[in-house]
């Protein structure tokens, strides 16, 4: 993609910023859900809805700096995302766990690449993208050890997930 740096800054937040509203959604579907089939997990889940919510909003906060609106997939990724998350919690512990995996592994690549392009280019964007990369990758290593002994969900769900989160993320930095 061949666009002016601070064009590229402007979709990198506002894609992030969509991205982790998908991704409050996707907790707060599987926490509605986990109670019954997963409920050991539930407050891990609130942790990590948590840091999701603050993620969202330290990229809508540098985007109102910038006096931008918010990517016009804001909603379909709640919407997805809650989805998402309601499907995968049916299934319990292991696919939720292999859900998180499969977009963090997604997001903290991302998230790297982003880094490499703006951190001596846009300081104010490199440090809302790097503020994030400690807690995504938290979110991805304990949701590692969680579907650790698990072949099916993992085979099932990361390849399709993994898409789907690229997918988004793809379309977003197109508009």
């Amino acid at each position: 993609m061949n666009i002016p740096l601070d064009e590229f800054a402007a979709r990198v937040l506002k894609v992030n910023h969509s991205g982790e509203n998908g991704a409050v959604n996707i907790y707060a579907g599987q926490i509605f859900l986990a109670r019954l089939t997963a409920p050991g997990i539930v407050a891990q889940l609130t942790e990590f809805k948590s840091h999701e919510e603050r993620h969202r909003a330290i990229f809508w906060a540098e985007l109102q700096r910038r006096e931008r609106p918010r990517c016009r997939s804001y909603w379909l990724c709640g919407i997805g995302g809650f989805m998402l998350g309601l499907v995968t919690a049916i299934f319990g512990q292991r696919a939720i766990a292999a859900t998180t995996v499969a977009v963090e592994r997604v997001v903290l690549h991302h998230l790297e690449q982003q880094l490499k392009v703006l951190s001596d280019k846009d300081e104010e964007a490199a440090k809302a993208v790097g503020s994030i990369v400690m807690e995504e990758r938290l979110h991805h290593d304990q949701s590692v050890s969680l579907a650790a002994d698990d072949g099916f969900w993992s085979r099932v769900l990361l390849p399709v997930v993994s898409a789907s989160t690229e997918a988004v993320i793809w379309i977003g930095m197109r508009g």
